[in-house]
Parts: structure tokens; sequence; C-alpha cells
């Protein structure tokens, strides 16, 4: 039970329990700046044009980066030949 509530879902993006909380951590904070940037948008529409947005496209782009990464890993673990 433990592992499945903690362990095994960092496990699938290459993370240990504390990294994973960590960057888990960043995005909601991010995602919180962003979501007041485009809630003062909303009540003033010249301010924080593209604060919403703008954080949208780059935790996408940090989330893509990441899984291209961890692929990256386990395929590079899969065919790495050992010579001993």
């Amino acid at each position: 039970m433990f592992r499945r509530l903690f362990l095994d879902h960092p496990a699938t993006v290459g993370e240990s329990y504390a990294e994973h909380f960590g960057v888990a951590s960043r995005f909601g904070v991010t995602m919180i700046a962003g979501g007041l940037g485009a809630l003062v948008h909303a009540v003033v529409p010249a301010l924080c044009k593209t604060s919403g947005s703008d954080t949208v496209r780059e935790l996408h782009r940090q989330m893509v980066a990441k899984r291209g990464a961890v692929a990256a890993d386990q395929t590079q673990m899969k065919t790495v030949e050992f010579i001993i």
C-alpha cells in the first residue's frame, strides 16, 4: 500500500519520492502564479495578457522534455551491452 501511494508513480517518471515532491510542488506553485495572473487579466484585461498561456506553455515544454529524457534513459538501459 505504501509503495503504491508514494513510490510507484515517481518511479515511472524516473524520480525518487523526494525529487517528485520537489518537481510537483514547483509545478503547483507555478500553476497558482499563472492562475493568479489570469485572474488579474480577467479583471483588468490590459494587465497580465499572456501570463496564463505562458505558464501553460512553459510547464508543457518541461513535461515533454522530461518525458523524452526518461524514455531515452529507459531505451539506453535496455540496449546497453555489458562487456566484462
